[in-house]
C-alpha cells in the first residue's frame, strides 16, 4: 500500500527542470529515504511530495488525490514537513515556535486546548528539550534550533512526516538520538517517515525502503539490500564501496570506499613533473 505516489513528474525553478519524467511510490508505515549526490534532485523532489514547489507535469497523489488540488490544511492535517533550511521569526520562545505544530487543528484564531499542549509537551520532551523550552530560539545552537524544528513537526501530529536532511547540525549521538526517535515513531505508530539522508549508512540501517537518484533521474529502489550494493554505489555515486553488514541492524553498510579510478583519474604530480612541463 502506499501512501504518496509520484507519477511522471518534471520539478524544476523558471525554465530549467531539474527532474523529468520521473514516476516513484512511497509505501505507507514505512520509512523510506532518498539518497543521491549533491545537486542530484533528492530536495527538489521532497519539496514536490510536500507541496512546496508545483510540479510541471504529472502529479503527486496524497492517498489517490492530487496533493494540489487539496486544501492547505487539509494536507497539513496528514503531512508535517521539516525543510533543509528553516527560519523562526525573531523572539519566539523554544515552546512558542513548536506550538505552531498544532496549527492545522485550530479554527481559526482559536487558543491551546488542552490535547494542543498534550501534544506539544510531548514533543519537548522526546526531543530532548525540556531545558530550553522558555528560552529565545536565538540563543540555541544550530544543532538546539534543529531539534526545536523536528519537534514542532511532531506536535503536528501527522501520519506523514516530510524530513530534509533531519540529521544536519547534530552531533553523532544527537543524530543517533533522532533518528531513533522517527523509528519508534514508525514501529509504535505506524507513521510513514520520508527523509533526505547523506549518510549512506544511516539511511539503509533506519530504512525500509531506499530511492537512488542521479542527475534528477531514479537510477534504482528497493530494500536496502537492493540499493546498498557494490554496483549501485558505483552507478549513483562513482565509488568503488566496500560493503559489509551493520550489526545494529543486519542491513548492508559502506565499511569504507574509493572513488571509481577511471572517473576520478588521479591529478597528483610531483614537483619535479610540474617543472618538467613549463
Amino acid at each position: 500500500m502506499e501512501a504518496l505516489k509520484v507519477d511522471q513528474v518534471a520539478i524544476g525553478y523558471a525554465n530549467a527542470n531539474i527532474i523529468e519524467d520521473l514516476s516513484v511510490s512511497i509505501p505507507k508505515n514505512k520509512i523510506t529515504t532518498i539518497i543521491g549526490p549533491n545537486g542530484c534532485g533528492k530536495s527538489t523532489l521532497l519539496k514536490a511530495i510536500s507541496r512546496i514547489l508545483k510540479t510541471k507535469k504529472g502529479a503527486v497523489y496524497l492517498d489517490g488525490k492530487a496533493i494540489h488540488q487539496l486544501e492547505t490544511k487539509e494536507v497539513a492535517k496528514k503531512m508535517a514537513i521539516l525543510p533543509q533550511t528553516s527560519d523562526a521569526p525573531g523572539g519566539l520562545t523554544v515552546f512558542e515556535l513548536i506550538s505552531y505544530g498544532r496549527f492545522p487543528h485550530q479554527k481559526g484564531f482559536g487558543t491551546l486546548k488542552k490535547e494542543d499542549y498534550e501534544f506539544i509537551n510531548w514533543a519537548i520532551n522526546v526531543t530532548g528539550l525540556d531545558e530550553f523550552r522558555d528560552r529565545p530560539i536565538d540563543a540555541l545552537s544550530g544543532g538546539q534550533r534543529q531539534r526545536v524544528w523536528i519537534a514542532m513537526a511532531l506536535a503536528q501530529d501527522t501520519e506523514i512526516l516530510i524530513l530534509d536532511e533531519p540529521t544536519t547540525y547534530l552531533d553523532l549521538a544527537h543524530q543517533l538520538d533522532i533518528l531513533l526517535l522517527l523509528q519508534r515513531l514508525n514501529e509504535e505508530e505506524g507513521r510513514t517517515i520520508v527523509m533526505v539522508l547523506h549518510d549512506l549508512n544511516h539511511a539503509s540501517r533506519f530504512s525500509h525502503y531506499m530511492i537512488a537518484m542521479k542527475d534528477g533521474t531514479l537510477m534504482t529502489e528497493g530494500s536496502p539490500e537492493e540499493v546498498m550494493t557494490f554496483s549501485n554505489l558505483q552507478l549513483v555515486f562513482n565509488i568503488e564501496a566496500c560493503i559489509t553488514t551493520c550489526p545494529f541492524s543486519n542491513n548492508p553498510i559502506c565499511l569504507s570506499y574509493q572513488l571509481c579510478q577511471k572517473d576520478h583519474p588521479s591529478p597528483w604530480k610531483s614537483r619535479e613533473k610540474i617543472l618538467s612541463e613549463v
